[in-house]
């Protein structure tokens, strides 16, 4: 195998591959990317057996072949290189080193061979239809905050996808929680989505798709099976297995009959609760939240340090019902914030239960936040 590419186009596609390798050491040929050179088209390859990228680059194929080579150490190599300059990979035998030169720099990596680079197979999808690459983005970053993280509970390691009913509407939606909060998108359903199951992307996989996204073209394809999803866009495709499990009956926590409005600008809620919450140490930092029309305190108290407090009046907040006092968990209130655009909304029941939140501005988005005693 030997062939040439521009510095800045191998580049870009080894950012996305090595991301996808394995790092640790379990399986050595897992660390690796495997390198297809086949007419004028270049496939560089990455799995973690749960994760497969596939990324088509344009190169000068002088002779057909493949190869593997440590993933991380090849992208290191390329991103030091200086700009324009092309690089080429040469192996003469499958069985010896590869050869990288580019301008007087020379280096040899050493390989393992192909057949050892494991596939996660092709298989049927027989889910296919596309949705924006803007669509998309949203989906993930109004939602992928809840993932939770706890392991044993590994049915709500993702994001899930699925298609509902709204009022009569078919609606695909998205939804994460970790237990203390909950998060739900929703758009139109694209054309084709009617009949797929609902699926839980894992969050690693949610990770590397949101990295694709920004350089996805218009459009983003999606395939998908009962164990399986694949998401292609422009030259990259990536594949990965759907985590086996059930998702709770999240409709059931999201409550009906909060009537308490509070209505607040973003920048000064945000930066309120930062700053009443630098005085604790404690990991959950609670913050008090006491509302009474057009009045909110916010407060926050430290065994060491003392306590502190900031109020907002009724140029930033807007609320009218009867006197509440409810606490919750600083960043869980600041990430949801952060997915707000101008003015959030709170609905309350009472300092005890689950409270919604939601954007003013983007209806199709809705949080859930449970409070904690403070």
């Amino acid at each position: 195998m030997k062939f040439s590419a521009e510095r800045a186009t191998l580049l870009k596609a080894l950012a996305h591959i090595q991301s996808v390798a394995e790092k640790r050491n379990t399986i050595p040929i897992l660390a690796n990317v495997l390198i297809q050179a086949n007419g004028q088209q270049l496939s560089l390859k990455a799995t973690d057996m749960e994760i497969e990228v596939v990324e088509q680059v344009p190169a000068t194929i002088m002779r057909e072949g493949s190869s593997t080579a440590p993933a991380a150490v090849l992208y290191e190599i390329v991103r030091k290189l200086p700009d324009g300059v092309a690089v080429e990979l040469d192996q003469a035998d499958s069985d010896g080193p590869l050869h990288l030169r580019a301008g007087r720099y020379t280096t040899r990596l050493n390989v393992l061979p192909v057949d050892d680079f494991p596939s996660m197979g092709t298989g049927e999808f027989p889910h296919t239809f596309q949705v924006q690459s803007s669509v998309l983005r949203a989906l993930i970053d109004r939602t992928r905050f809840a993932i939770s993280t706890e392991e044993t509970r590994y049915y709500l390691n993702g994001i899930y996808l699925h298609v509902t009913d709204v009022d009569g509407e078919a609606k695909l939606r998205a939804v994460a929680t970790d237990g203390h909060r909950l998060a739900r998108m929703e758009t139109d359903m694209p054309e084709g989505a009617a009949q797929m199951p609902g699926v839980i992307i894992p969050r690693k996989t949610i990770n590397e798709l949101r990295k694709l996204v920004d350089e996805a073209p218009e459009e983003v394809a999606v395939a998908l099976s009962e164990t399986r999803i694949q998401f292609t866009a422009g030259p990259i495709t990536l594949t990965s297995k759907l985590i086996d499990g059930t998702f709770p009956e999240y409709e059931r926590v999201i409550p009906r009959g909060n009537t308490r409005v509070l209505r607040v600008g973003k920048k000064e809620f945000s930066n309120a609760v930062a700053r009443v919450a630098a005085i604790s140490q404690e990991r959950s930092r609670p913050v008090k939240l006491a509302l009474e029309p057009g009045l909110l305190t916010l407060s926050a108290s430290s065994a060491e340090q003392g306590v502190a407090k900031e109020e907002l009046d009724d140029s930033t907040v807007s609320y009218d019902s009867e006197a509440l006092e409810i606490g919750f968990q600083a960043r869980y209130l600041n990430d949801i914030t952060d997915q707000v655009e101008n003015e959030a909304e709170f609905i309350f029941a009472d300092s005890a239960s689950p409270t919604i939140v939601r954007d003013v501005s983007t209806p199709s988005a809705l949080y859930v936040l449970m409070p904690m005693r403070v």
